[in-house]
């Protein structure tokens, strides 16, 4: 437990992409199975301990800890299993704290996994009362999945594809097929096995991305144009008579999609955006019809879809591309020899739950400029350029996909409410709620953002909030409605569950504007004008 302990802590206090490689990298060189693999679960997101909930934590808190004590020490350092970790009681009678250097890591997890709902919380309270700090923490993280420490899944895979001399892209191809403590996949790094084979399981593969197109131009006879829909990129999945969706980062999604899994029946790896149905809203261009983004957040991240929802948001495929037909792989032809394919697949699916993404039509790179700028319209973020000879390669490569976004829309709110952030940020106020006037002259709320702005800004927006602060509510601070700060945001859409009746997609800090009087701000009605 102490050198996992350890390794978290070095992981938040170093900023060094290449640093935390290497971090990772050695920590799964020198600990042992199965409590690598563990770690190794942990970093990337795909261990779970189906009894404790941070719900069950907060009841063991409430048990034996103070809870303004709690509540203060919470909001001051940004993270709850660090907060229990430091002021955690023993009960009296107890023995003396042992070192969590003796304690594995496989031993703590089988035992949680093994309890029942009402056994693990007990049980997690009797560790806590047996470990130092140290060990605490690391339980806690564990636990809990909660680990904010600067690394995504993508960088803990690149982690030991360089410790091991593999290829990231070998490790994301066997990757969904296992489970931790992963230690077939061990034995493959270490030589000691072959690589894991994923025939007939629904794994999913690294999605090919697309680099930003800047100030590039590049000529129509080498390139394709596509638009870029407002959705979420997917990849469907169907291998040994089980279908799988997956998200951008690799998280199965196909629970909240039930109608576009049972839709897909036929062997093959395709790529897509996720959209749900909609009127046409495109000024004159000729698009299929899509709803905005918002409509699909009302589907995103439920575990259970009522039939109310699935015919008031019913979602479809847009398919982009195809990687594997049956089993027969796909990726190493060109685009236009894979979109003939695709062409030909997409007759086998059904037309309501899949369709193909159009070619778009343009004589010249002016034209496309010109589409572009009418994009604003309908429910798409920009256009995509493909080569027309680029074989389907996992990550971003230079001169293959370019993303060429809509410029972002910008607004003048003024700040209403700042909260402290998480981790690094826990000691300053970054997470920052704004607003904008009403015919009346009410500010109301139209978005919350959390980055946008350097370092050096976000240490005096947060002395400005320690001295304009007018109400406390816990970690939120109500602030004087004096500092205008500009918004970026790619769209607006209608909204329900706001007050003022506007969702932002996307928001950011773009500037912090002191030369403007917080009277002069945008209004409702100017925003409510850009609703798509």
């Amino acid at each position: 437990m102490r050198a996992f302990s350890q390794l978290l802590d070095d992981l938040v206090y170093t900023r060094s992409r290449n640093t935390k490689l290497q971090l990772i990298g050695d920590y799964l060189k020198e600990t042992p199975d199965p409590d690598r693999g563990y770690g190794l679960a942990a970093l990337t997101g795909t261990l779970d301990i189906p009894h404790v909930k941070p719900a069950a934590v907060r009841g063991l808190v409430a048990e034996r800890i103070d809870p303004v004590l709690f509540m203060m020490s919470r909001d001051y350092v940004g993270d709850t299993a660090e907060t229990v970790s430091l002021l955690w009681p023993k009960r009296d009678g107890e023995p003396p704290e042992i070192d969590d250097a003796t304690i594995r890591i496989t031993d703590a997890i089988d035992r949680l996994r093994n309890a029942s709902k009402l056994e693990a919380p007990r049980l997690l309270s009797s560790m806590l009362d047996h470990l130092d700090a140290s060990g605490r923490y690391a339980l806690l993280k564990l636990a809990l999945g909660e680990l904010r420490v600067g690394i995504n899944a993508r960088l803990a895979k690149q982690a030991l594809a360089q410790a091991f001399g593999l290829e990231v892209e070998a490790v994301e191809e066997v990757w969904h097929g296992l489970r931790p403590p992963f230690t077939e996949m061990f034995d493959w790094a270490e030589g000691r096995g072959d690589q894991p084979t994923v025939r007939d399981v629904p794994v999913f593969r690294p999605f090919m991305l697309a680099h930003p197109l800047d100030d590039t131009k590049v000529s129509l006879d080498d390139y394709v144009a596509e638009w870029k829909w407002d959705g979420i990129r997917v990849q469907l999945v169907h291998a040994g008579g089980d279908t799988r969706l997956y998200s951008r980062t690799g998280d199965d999604i196909s629970g909240s999609f039930p109608d576009v899994a049972e839709a897909f029946r036929t062997p093959a790896v395709l790529d897509g955006e996720l959209l749900v149905r909609g009127e046409a809203q495109g000024a004159g261009l000729e698009v299929e019809s899509a709803a905005s983004f918002n409509a699909l957040q009302q589907r995103l991240g439920r575990k259970n879809v009522s039939q109310n929802m699935l015919g008031s948001y019913p979602a479809f495929v847009r398919l982009y591309d195809i990687l594997f037909d049956g089993d027969e792989d796909l990726r190493e032809l060109g685009w236009e020899r894979r979109r003939e394919r695709l062409e030909r697949f997409v007759g086998q699916l059904d037309p309501s739950r899949f369709d193909i993404s159009q070619v778009i039509a343009a004589a010249s790179f002016e034209e496309l400029e010109d589409l572009r700028t009418s994009a604003r319209d309908v429910a798409i973020e920009g256009i995509m350029l493909k080569r027309r000879d680029s074989p389907y390669v996992a990550g971003r490569r230079t001169g293959l996909w370019y993303k060429w976004k809509r410029d972002p829309l910008t607004a003048d709110c003024v700040l209403m409410y700042a909260q402290r952030g998480s981790g690094k940020r826990s000691s300053y106020y970054s997470d920052y709620t704004f607003g904008c006037w009403n015919e009346e002259g009410e500010l109301l709320p139209v978005g919350k953002a959390y980055f946008g702005f350097t370092d050096e800004e976000l240490k005096w927006l947060d002395r400005w909030i320690r001295g304009h602060t007018t109400q406390r509510f816990g970690p939120v601070r109500e602030v004087e409605k004096g500092l205008v700060l500009e918004v970026a945001y790619d769209s607006i859409h209608a909204s329900t569950r706001h007050k003022s009746g506007l969702a932002m997609r996307f928001p950011r800090v773009s500037r912090i504007r002191t030369d403007k009087p917080a009277n002069e701000a945008d209004t409702i009605a100017t925003l409510r004008a850009q609703v798509t």
